[in-house]
């Protein structure tokens, strides 16, 4: 799966990987709608931080279709909010 994460660019993640990537999405929504910010923040870094070390990054002049976005390290809760579907940000 080719994964973008706002402002960096993108990475191609075997299947395998999304149990542990969607543990940290879980605590994620989680934290979104308590207003955990401290935990959103933890959070969000350390699920970018996953996808950039389990992920093979994609060469800056290749441009293939995201199949998931992920926010940028600096987004808000609120962005991160909008950007929300029930299942967080990588679907089950």
């Amino acid at each position: 799966m080719i994964v973008r994460i706002m402002g960096e660019g993108q990475v191609r993640l075997a299947d395998s990987h999304f149990p542990e990537l969607n543990k940290l999405d879980d605590e994620l929504l989680a934290e979104v709608e308590t207003g955990d910010l401290e935990g959103f923040r933890r959070t969000l870094g350390a699920l970018l931080a996953a996808v950039r070390k389990l992920g093979t990054p994609l060469p800056d002049d290749a441009l293939e279709p995201s199949e998931l976005i992920l926010p940028a390290p600096d987004a808000t809760i609120d962005e991160v909010r909008a950007m929300l579907t029930e299942d967080g940000l990588i679907p089950d």
